[in-house]
């Protein structure tokens, strides 16, 4: 592999999913597959669910050969009880299993594959451990593959769908809060036709593999020799002693090529971009930055926002016509990726999508010429370079959920922003809003900016970067699922954990996450498998992240409450850290989306508001009709402001000047819609400006009529 974690692998491997939709987990006898039930999941791409394909002879592999992988423990499969326990009230076991050899009246339980599960008339349900919980009190995964009984008949199988140079397995304990489950040692076996089974052997037994020890730490055993099929079974020989047969697992291998397989060709992504598909440390991805510049100085500029814990600066790089200075009317836009450092796939689309900008441009492609001369681009790959590093020792094999995801303080960046929405929330309910609190541009408590505050660099960092940038439009990269999410992030009500809790700007914020979902190649797609158990296609690859799951502190929020910016969370894979091999597809899977989203930032409103004298206010308050959050002006009195299609009535006003309302209209295509306002001064505002440019301060009037009576009641006496 290209990761050090696996630089000892003999051949070049891919990971083919196991526990996931790639996996067969069956709690069925080794020597008998009728005796207990099977249940399959088989291999299939993100978008196609395929019949399956007849057995062929074994082909010799072919020079080079295109590495592919998928991850075992993303989407889980069920899992299945090991002892009965008891349950709670609330719920039922299932039905226990008859003995071995009987034949059940019973059904089934449905299979996830076109594959069918030998001896049908001989399944029986498996019965789940009800007690059971994970981490999400909805999870009946609990992160692994678990057996239905703990004897040695039990096994999980996959099936690769073609011929599959196999080279090895990582295997992992069950990712549990409450149980303590995992393999210690077992078996491998091999088959072409899901029949008739090879164990791999150690001589002239069978080779025992050493398992885990503990749940966390991945263990990688490589085969004596690599096998060639399309099955493989994993065969636990023993587990911990107080748990059961809990595992999530990988298997190493590379499928061969198949020339008779249309539906394979079909759907074997390739690309003609001419870019750096690798996985790049710290010092490479400088090196790329530096190269870019390089390739296009007219257009691009690196700079650095601060510093990592680890004194790592925190580079960005701008892809503007005039980079280094704000435009009058030009928007701004950025992209974040890597605030956790394992989830390395939206740092490396960054990397490509600044090599593709650039050779875009100087290509002259149209789209991408009139996107860099309207836009000013920031895109930041990599947020916490910290925890990339570790993750990056670890490499794509070996690197669980936790590895390099914090800080190196250990803070997670995505959700250590101030809780704006509580403050907002409050003023509301006490009805101090817009009197005394406004409805944007919520300020940071003091508690937060103080030295003490648990508070990463690289989040002030962050802050005083989009402080500093008037932004409109932003998405923050993240990974572990195919879906866009979009704020608030933090339910309102007290004690829920999930509840739909939309912004003012909903019917944008669903717009401007299904612009990015519905050019996607796989997140609207129905038939592609979910990365774990949630579902998002009833929303057409979005959801509101309150409803998923409540953040307070969350990036997006804040974005949205501090400053102009609608910002969103983009899942853009379901691996978090996927192989070399698989960075051509997952480009090809996000590069118009990238662009689409972008684009964007174009969409709704803009103009200047200015005085009289055609001199910009800043700080200006843009209201419109009907939605209650404004925006503001930038230093140069221009404002964006994101809209849907429709007529909007909207207001200008600004400290020390009349007020102005008109009519706006947005329409559908591309380009948002000028709308300039200019504010005279009120008379008070005049008087101050010619006394102050006379030295003098302005007549209090009632204190001067106070001053006349007093004077005339004294004359009197």
């Amino acid at each position: 592999m290209a990761r050090r974690g696996a630089a000892a692998l003999a051949l070049a491997l891919a990971l083919l999913a196991v526990a996931l939709p790639g996996a067969a987990a069956q709690g069925a006898a080794v020597e008998d597959p009728d005796y207990y039930v099977q249940e399959i999941w088989s291999r299939e791409p993100y978008y196609a669910r395929l019949e399956p394909e007849p057995f062929s002879p074994p082909l010799p592999a072919g020079p080079g050969e295109e590495e592919r992988k998928l991850r075992a423990s993303e989407p889980r499969p069920p899992k299945k009880a090991t002892k009965p326990r008891k349950a709670p009230k609330r719920e039922k076991l299932a039905p226990e299993s008859p003995p071995p050899g009987k034949k059940s009246n019973r059904k089934g339980v449905k299979t996830k594959s076109s594959e069918k599960a030998a001896g049908d008339d001989h399944r029986v349900p498996v019965a789940r451990d009800a007690a059971r919980e994970g981490i999400n009190e909805n999870d009946f995964y609990d992160g692994a593959w678990c057996a239905g009984r703990n004897d040695l008949h039990q096994w999980i199988e996959v099936d690769a769908r073609r011929l599959t140079k196999f080279t090895g397995v990582i295997t992992q304990g069950r990712n549990s809060l409450w149980l303590s489950d995992w393999v210690t040692s077992y078996k491998v076996m091999v088959s072409n036709d899901s029949h008739a089974w090879v164990t791999v052997k150690n001589g002239s037994g069978d080779m025992i593999f050493e398992g885990n020890s503990e749940k966390e730490i991945p263990v990688l055993n490589k085969l004596p020799v690599p096998m060639v099929a399309r099955y493989i079974r994993i065969n636990p020989q023993s587990w911990f002693d107080n748990g059961s047969i809990c595992m999530r697992m990988e298997v190493l291998g590379c499928p061969l090529p198949d020339p008779n397989n249309y539906y394979h060709r079909r759907n074997e992504m390739t690309t003609t971009d001419d870019l750096d598909f690798k996985h790049h440390n710290y010092k490479e991805m400088r090196q790329l930055m530096k190269v870019v510049n390089e390739m296009c100085p007219n257009i691009t500029r690196i700079y650095n926002i601060g510093k990592s814990h680890q004194g790592l600066k925190l580079y960005a790089v701008e892809i503007s016509d005039h980079p280094g200075e704000h435009e009058v009317g030009e928007p701004e836009f950025h992209y974040i990726a890597g605030a956790h450092g394992n989830e390395v796939l939206g740092r490396e689309l960054m990397l490509l999508l600044m090599q593709f900008l650039c050779q875009e441009y100087l290509a002259r492609n149209s789209r991408i010429v009139h996107l860099v001369e309207e836009t000013r681009i920031h895109i930041i790959p990599s947020l916490n370079p910290d925890g990339y590093e570790k993750a990056y020792e670890g490499g794509s094999e070996l690197g669980g959920w936790s590895l390099g995801r914090w800080t190196h303080d250990g803070i997670d960046i995505n959700n250590n922003f101030p809780d704006l929405n509580t403050l907002l929330w409050g003023a509301e309910d006490r009805q101090n809003i817009p009197r005394k609190v406004p409805n944007h541009y919520v300020a940071i408590p003091e508690w937060f900016l103080s030295e003490n505050a648990t508070v990463a660099v690289e989040t002030r960092a962050v802050i005083a970067w989009m402080e500093k940038i008037p932004f409109v439009l932003g998405g923050n990269l993240q990974g572990g699922e195919l879906v866009v999410a979009y704020p608030y992030d933090m339910v309102r009500s007290t004690w829920k954990t999930q509840e739909h809790t939309p912004t003012p700007d909903d019917h944008v914020f669903r717009w401007l996450a299904y612009a990015y979902a519905s050019t996607h190649r796989l997140m609207t797609d129905a038939r592609r498998r979910v990365c774990h158990t949630e579902d998002f296609q009833k929303e057409d690859g979005t959801v509101n992240g309150a409803s998923w799951h409540t953040v307070a502190g969350s990036l997006n929020d804040f974005s949205y409450l501090h400053t102009n910016c609608f910002e969103l969370s983009i899942y853009v894979g379901c691996d978090k850290y996927p192989h070399e091999s698989q960075l051509p597809e997952e480009w090809e899977n996000n590069r118009e989306s990238l662009i689409v989203f972008m684009e964007q930032v174009h969409r709704g409103i803009k103009g200047l508001v200015r005085d009289l004298h055609g001199k910009g206010i800043p700080n200006a308050v843009i209201s419109v009709e009907g939605v209650n959050h404004d925006i503001r002006t930038a230093s140069d009195g221009d404002y964006w402001r994101l809209l849907n299609p429709g007529e909007y009535m909207v207001t200008a006003k600004a400290e020390g000047f009349t007020s102005s309302t008109k009519n706006c209209i947005v329409g559908y295509d591309m380009g948002a819609t000028q709308c300039d306002f200019t504010l005279s001064k009120t008379n008070l505002a005049r008087i101050r400006e010619i006394m102050e440019k006379f030295g003098k301060q302005p007549v209090s009037l009632p204190a001067r009529r106070l001053k006349l009576w007093a004077r005339k009641r004294r004359q009197r006496g």
